[in-house]
């Protein structure tokens, strides 16, 4: 079934949040989705460590704190380039990056898989005052006409589908041709994939465990994927200009929290003597988060040339 049959829709400007059954929604997805759906509705990223509390100082806080700790972000979204273009984000999780799309002029769509990412997001631009076209939808199936979009930006999202590569799919199928997508997936070969190898797999005397496994098992909701970079080209092999970079994080560096699944002496006692210094001399490209820019070409005809693309109520 299309997740434009289960989609939850808010349009400003919003008076009174719509009332939405989570599990009616979450009834029409695979065993593997809904686990994806559950983990996340149970908490958007970095909700339970970084947002406080669901007022305006309350997401400011949050915001200001995911700059600090992801600065790289600013930079790589580019966020004032799109003043004007049809925008989508793919996870807009608590609502940061989609507000500053959103302050920036860009005439914006935004979908989470999880309603409760969505309810945040929608109160964040309710009280901020701001536009955007927010729906609960599925990455693998995404509920646009065919070339609508100038930019779909998703940031660590597309790995966490159990069907990632149709989600690249749909990324190309909703691009306008000569759009830019850009996304942010998980890097293999990172400290933070090394760490959990190390308790998961070295300290249980299970060193044979691939590393794929491990992500799988113990990086956030079931069934995360990490690629390498060949990997990532291999994946997104329908554009062009694809430029990749890596770096340290401040989950490789232990800069942050860890979150609750993690947390414990022994991970307290790497933060303190974890050589930081030489890890960014040394190693660093090894990082957790690969950072992806990339062009749909211009002579890929839309499957459907005809359609119009989304319009904001």
């Amino acid at each position: 079934m299309r997740s434009s049959e289960y989609k939850l829709r808010y349009r400003r400007p919003l008076a009174t949040p719509v009332v939405y059954d989570d599990r009616a929604n979450a009834s029409m997805m695979s065993v593997e989705k809904l686990a994806v759906h559950d983990f996340w509705n149970a908490a958007s990223c970095g909700e339970d460590l970084y947002l406080p509390d669901s007022s305006k100082e309350g997401f400011a806080r949050h915001s200001q704190t995911r700059y600090e700790l992801e600065p790289e972000i600013l930079q790589f979204a580019e966020f004032a380039a799109w003043r004007g273009k049809q925008v989508l984000e793919i996870g807009v999780g608590l609502g940061a990056d989609h507000q500053k799309f959103a302050e920036n002029g860009a005439v914006l769509h935004g979908l989470d898989l999880s309603e409760r990412a969505i309810r945040s997001t929608a109160r964040r631009f309710e009280l901020f005052g701001l536009q955007s076209e927010l729906q609960v939808a599925d990455a693998e199936q995404l509920p646009f006409p065919d070339a609508s979009f100038d930019l779909v930006y998703s940031w660590g999202v597309l790995m966490h589908s159990p069907d990632t590569p149709t989600t690249i799919s749909e990324v190309v199928r909703v691009l306008r041709p000569g759009g830019t997508t850009k996304l942010m997936l998980y890097h293999k070969w990172s400290f933070v994939g090394f760490m959990l190898w190390t308790r998961y797999a070295l300290f249980r005397l299970r060193p044979m465990t691939p590393l794929i496994d491990i992500y799988m098992r113990y990086l956030e909701s079931p069934g995360t994927k990490a690629y390498s970079v060949g990997e990532v080209r291999e994946l997104l092999g329908q554009f062009e200009d694809i430029r990749i970079s890596t770096g340290l994080t401040h989950a490789d560096l232990l800069l942050s929290p860890a979150g609750q699944k993690h947390r414990g002496p022994l991970q307290s006692l790497a933060r303190v003597v974890w050589p930081r210094w030489l890890i960014r001399r040394v190693f660093p490209r090894l990082g957790l988060f690969m950072l992806i820019t990339a062009r749909k070409p211009t002579d890929l005809a839309p499957l459907n040339p005809s359609a119009e693309p989304p319009r904001r109520s």
